[in-house]
């Protein structure tokens, strides 16, 4: 059968090529029975036709799945289907040490204790009777937690077809025309020890030949013996001495005995790997040096290596940067309309992210991660200080959910979140609204108001973040408006007891704080997609020294909510995603069935997609560095065009008649004709206005109007002239203190729908048009975003938690009567930046059109352990 993914194997279903080698192609594939990922190594073809041989595989794989040891990639047995073959593999995340070397070379403490990982797992096998034959670099990982796993034990001999002769038979990943039979080849060139190279027969001295070799490779970032071409390294093998004058003092004797090429005078037993670092260890101060700075110099080593020996207990030590890769799963889709998509713990131990608008977790000594319960919609997680619970923000509410017992708490209303805190003395602080900080109790109760923006002070509140002892606690302040630029916002704080604030620093955005063991810490905060980081001192609440740029390319913004997609824990560690403002989104169409057409598959931060009345064209917004535009989209011929140039387009609307968009912008309404960039100004109101909706006649737009301290919904009348529009007239349609958005007109302009806070969540109403009299409620758990199905459906859809609803009715006289609320779809749609429309309905109301969350790739998150090291070599102690 042909292995891709989709296809299935036994209970497996394939989803991803992990790696390919010389035993075969490596994927990544589900189970769905048991919920989890693991590894498939697809078996050659030639299997299929030795009996004998599978058979003597069949019972290798046998012995190899009795090994049970944590630093052992575990074999869980072998799959068959329709001839084809795979053994079935822990899947085990992370870099490879061959990853790691690509890098250079990597430093002492890290590679003993890689290595000795790896000397505990060729033990456990050893004393199985298992030899590895095929250790390198490329075959040991180290996770995100730092264990190390071994992978491919004793796969050379089980892939063995028998007898061989010359150095070819001991290589898997070297191969020539003149090799027919799979797995002719044990071990690769360089690392293969002497009597391997000759085609002799190997014991567990050839692991720890191979042992020493990696070992060798780390400490360096080269290989002890290498040649222009197979035969070459060969040669070295067997002939040359390594140079062991390259490696670490403390480490030669052991190599030395790792690398004797008589197997009989080399190292018998891998466990006595560390009696020989402890006796150099033991014996550095006694090489007797002539002068003081050697003597220095020999003491500074001693020290090195019983930093070494116990280094965990040692956590004071300086710890060198690792930055590795995070591979959360083939079908994660990162994306928070507000926060950071991936989270950390205070002590660094369990991941929480947001996909397809759920939180998931994973503990990082674990592989498998779990789904918590009740989360849907949800957006801006953060941990609870013990790390036992993390609090987030959905269906306008603040919630937490405990890892232990999946209960989910409601604690208050939050109308608007941005971001919330916990704190160790049991209350949050949470951005409620933009408009101020509360503290909540973390079993749920009315709020305590801490601070609010002062009146006409044009603010907006977000991103608090508690400061050890909870005396204080961090926020970002931008101009309150609805595209505020939070390059130019400040990182403030704000005293607990005594209520007063002050200005840290100016131009950024999500200020987070990361302890030190000197008494100040670092504010970390994002500025342009840079993270900086300077000098805080928690007690006198005041910046030391200047900030010093520490990583670019972070994922931030967009300018809507001012999120960095970063977070630290306590232990000094950081994990923070890479690539654009806003969240990737692919455009899809979408119907009641769950089944997706894609429009615009390659994946790019789009927002409010809309179809033309004709069904010919979709424009959408698309954000690029922090600049929104328009483009079209010829349905039926493909092809993108920009109709906009500035950078400042929202919201596009079409005509009725298909011929022109609409859109808003920070200072008014525009419109273009939909075949050319020539915008013009429709309404100059010198504030924020997003366009929403037509009457039937096109003479009327339903629009979002910024009042300068919320939304308000207003009316433009439209007087066309010969030569285009002769004037608009605008007034309110319904303005209050809360916030009126998205509204959108009925099939026969008698029903006006809109969102609407007041509440304390958002919810989609229904008032008659233009005679306002009462309103009607339509959702009852959350909603925006209504559309109208055609003339005649009777039906008003609506999105609540990134679902699609669908609430039938009947008009009673001037009665807005809801018959039946459900949903029309069960599939997720995406987080938009800033929480923008993320569906338009079809001309004829079939089906929608609607951003789809894309798949995360795996190299957008990356976890930076010993981050606090870092900063203390890069920024300077404050004085």
């Amino acid at each position: 059968m042909i292995v891709g993914p989709g296809a299935r194997i036994g209970p497996y279903e394939v989803t991803a090529l992990i790696g390919e080698g010389g035993m075969g192609k490596v994927w990544r594939a589900h189970h769905a029975l048991l919920k989890r990922d693991d590894a498939l190594k697809v078996l050659p073809d030639a299997f299929a036709d030795d009996a004998d041989r599978l058979a003597r595989f069949q019972r290798e794989a046998q012995v190899l799945a009795s090994l049970n040891h944590p630093n052992i990639a575990h074999v869980y047995g072998l799959e068959t289907s329709d001839g084809t073959r795979a053994l079935v593999m822990e899947l085990v995340e992370g870099p490879t040490v061959a990853d790691r070397i690509a890098h250079g070379a990597i430093p002492l403490e890290e590679s003993l204790s890689i290595a000795r990982q790896i000397a505990d797992a060729l033990g456990a096998a050893h004393e199985r009777g298992i030899i590895h034959r095929d250790l390198k670099p490329a075959n040991v990982k180290v996770r995100p937690d730092g264990a190390v796993k071994v992978l491919d034990f004793g796969l050379a001999k089980a892939l063995d077809s028998g007898p061989a002769s010359g150095a070819a038979v001991e290589s898997p990943t070297i191969t020539s025309p003149a090799m027919t039979r799979a797995g002719i080849i044990l071990g690769t060139a360089a690392y293969m020890s002497p009597e391997q190279a000759r085609g002799k027969p190997v014991d567990k001295r050839a692991d720890i030949w191979s042992f020493g070799v990696v070992l060798y490779e780390m400490l360096t970032g080269r290989r002890p013996f290498q040649g222009e071409d197979v035969t070459e390294t060969l040669a070295a093998v067997v002939m040359k001495e390594p140079e062991l004058g390259r490696a670490p003092f403390q480490v030669r004797r052991l190599l030395s005995k790792c690398l004797e090429k008589d197997p009989k005078k080399r190292l018998h037993d891998i466990g006595d790997v560390w009696t020989l670092l402890d006796d150099d260890a033991a014996r550095a101060p006694a090489r007797f040096p002539k002068t003081a700075a050697a003597l220095i110099g020999v003491l500074a080593l001693a020290l090195v290596v019983v930093s070494v020996l116990y280094w965990r207990a040692a956590r004071d030590v300086e710890q060198p940067l690792e930055r590795l890769p995070v591979d959360l799963g083939p079908d994660v889709s990162l994306g928070s309309g507000i926060g950071a998509d991936v989270i950390i713990s205070p002590d660094g131990t369990r991941l929480v992210w947001v996909s397809n608008s759920r939180l998931f977790t994973r503990r990082l000594d674990q592989t498998n991660a779990v789904e918590l319960p009740d989360t849907a919609g949800a957006a801006a997680p953060f941990f609870k200080p013990d790390g036992r619970s993390v609090g987030f923000f959905a269906q306008g509410m603040l919630k937490a959910v405990s890892f232990e017992s999946g209960e989910v708490k409601i604690l208050c209303a939050a109308a608007n979140g941005a971001g919330g805190s916990w704190g160790e003395d049991g209350f949050i602080i949470a951005a409620l609204t933009q408009s101020r900080l509360s503290r909540i109790p973390e079993a749920g109760g009315t709020p305590e108001l801490l601070m609010e923006r002062q009146p006409q002070s044009g603010e907006s509140l977000r991103w608090p973040h508690i400061l050890p002892g909870g005396k204080a606690v961090l926020f970002t302040a931008s101009s309150f408006n609805p595209f505020p630029s939070f390059d130019e916002g400040s990182i403030e704080v704000l005293s607990i007891e005594s209520r007063q604030r002050k200005t840290l620093q100016r131009g950024g955005t999500y200020g987070r704080y990361i302890p030190a063991s000197d008494g100040q810490g670092h504010l970390l905060y994002v500025a342009g997609g840079t993270l900086f980081a300077i000098r805080l001192d928690p007690e006198r609440l005041e910046l030391v020294g200047e900030p010093v740029p520490m990583l670019e390319e972070v994922a931030y913004g967009p300018n809507p909510n001012g999120t960095a997609r970063f977070d630290v824990s306590r232990t000094g560690t950081l994990i923070y995603r890479t690539g654009p403002a806003g969240v990737p989104v692919t455009v899809q169409w979408v119907d009641s069935s769950g089944t997706l057409e894609p429009v615009l598959a390659d994946p790019a931060v789009y927002a409010r997609p809309t179809v033309s009345p004709d069904g010919r064209r979709l424009a959408v917004e698309m954000l690029e560095k922090q600049k929104s535009y328009i483009w079209v989209r010829n349905l039926r011929l493909g092809g993108m065009s920009k109709v906009t140039a500035d950078g400042r387009s929202y919201v596009p609307l079409w005509s009725p008649d298909s011929r022109y968009i609409v859109f808003g912008s920070p200072d008014g309404t525009w419109w273009t004709p939909s075949d050319h960039a020539s915008p013009q100004p429709l309404i100059k109101s010198g504030r924020a206005q997003m366009p929403w909706s037509f009457t039937r006649d096109g003479k009327q737009i339903a629009i979002q109007d910024w009042s300068g301290s919320s939304w308000d919904v207003t009316v433009a009348t439209i007087e066309s002239g010969r030569d285009g529009v002769k004037s608009v007239k605008t007034e309110p349609v319904v303005n209050s203190e809360s916030a009126e958005t998205h509204p959108t007109f009925s099939p026969d302009d008698r029903w006006l729908a809109y969102t609407s806070n007041d509440s304390g969540s958002p919810e989609v109403y229904v008032r008659a048009y233009p005679n306002a009299g009462r309103r009607f409620q339509i959702s009852n758990a959350g909603g925006s975003y209504s559309r109208w199905g055609p003339a005649g459906s009777r039906t008003l859809f609506f999105e609540d938690d990134y679902r699609i609803m669908a609430a039938t009715y009947t008009i009673k006289g001037d009665e807005f009567v809801v018959e039946q609320v459900r949903p029309w779809s069960e599939t997720t749609l995406a987080q938009p930046f800033g929480n923008a429309k993320n569906y338009d309905l079809a001309p004829d109301g079939k089906r929608v059109i609607a951003l789809i969350p894309a798949r995360t790739q795996e190299h957008q998150v990356i976890f930076l352990r010993n981050f606090a090291d870092e900063l203390r070599r890069r920024v300077p102690v404050g004085r």
